[in-house]
This record gives structure tokens, C-alpha cells and sequence, in this order.
């Protein structure tokens, strides 16, 4: 077993510089590096909480096209981040107040969770208070199979 204590970082491909940093910016992440945005390199971006990502770009093609989400083929690779929120009711209020729409949502043994697109339609699930959607998943497969 490999020794994993946390993940470091999470890398998503961008087109629109700007407009990328501003959504992210919108959620509470603060630029703090551009390891060269232009030739294929991070820009990292760091919350509050902890999280890191790193926005690679730019994008040379399909722009504003999630090509694993929104396409009839599916394609293998990382559908979406997931990030657990501390209000699912003050989460929704924000995303809604900041015009950023919202594309999805679930609602399983009270954990509300929302999805939202980024710029360049990553999708961002936002997981509220309330057990972990790995508890949810493994507990309703385990009921189905009774």
C-alpha cells in the first residue's frame, strides 16, 4: 500500500485565463503563483482551507466544452472535484447571489449537494454537512443489494 496522507494539489485545464481566475477568485481562492500560464504551466491558486489547485492552460481546443461530461462518448479522466462545504443553505444562497448556475443537485440522509461549471464547464460539486457521499454511495449500493 502506498503511504498517502493528502492530496496536494488538483490540475485543471483552462482556456480563459481571466476569466478562470475570477470564478475561482469568487470562491474564496487567492492567486498565489503563475509558474508560466502561457507556456503550459500553474497558475496556483490556494483557499483558505487548504485546497490548491493549479490552473493549467491555455486550453488549444474546445474551449468552454467539458469533453468528459458533455459528450455522448464517454472519456476516461477526472469528471469532477469535490469539496465538502460547512452550510449547504448558505453555499446555494452564494452561488445563486454570484450568478454562477447551478446544474445539479442531490439530496441523500440530509446532505444536500449542489453542482456548478466553472468558465470552461468543470464541474464543482459541493457537498454539504452530513456523512461523506463515500458513506451515502457504499450505503445505498449495500440497501439495493438486501
Amino acid at each position: 500500500m502506498l503511504d498517502i496522507s493528502n492530496f496536494d494539489h488538483i490540475g485543471i485545464r483552462v482556456s480563459d485565463r481571466q476569466k478562470s481566475v475570477a470564478f475561482y477568485e469568487l470562491l474564496g481562492f487567492k492567486l498565489i503563483a503563475d509558474g508560466g500560464y502561457d507556456a503550459g504551466h500553474p497558475l496556483v491558486m490556494l483557499h483558505p482551507s487548504g485546497l490548491n489547485i493549479n490552473l493549467l492552460g491555455p486550453a488549444t481546443a474546445r474551449a468552454g466544452e467539458n469533453v468528459l461530461m458533455d459528450e455522448p462518448v464517454k472519456y476516461p479522466g477526472i469528471t469532477h472535484l469535490a469539496v465538502k462545504v460547512r452550510d449547504a443553505e448558505a453555499t446555494e444562497s452564494f452561488v445563486t447571489e454570484n450568478g454562477i448556475a447551478i446544474t445539479g443537485r442531490r439530496e441523500f440522509r440530509g446532505t444536500k449537494t449542489i453542482f456548478v461549471r466553472d468558465p470552461d464547464r468543470n464541474v464543482l460539486e459541493l457537498v454539504g454537512p452530513g456523512p461523506s457521499v463515500a458513506e451515502l454511495i457504499a450505503e445505498h449500493v449495500h440497501q439495493s443489494s438486501d
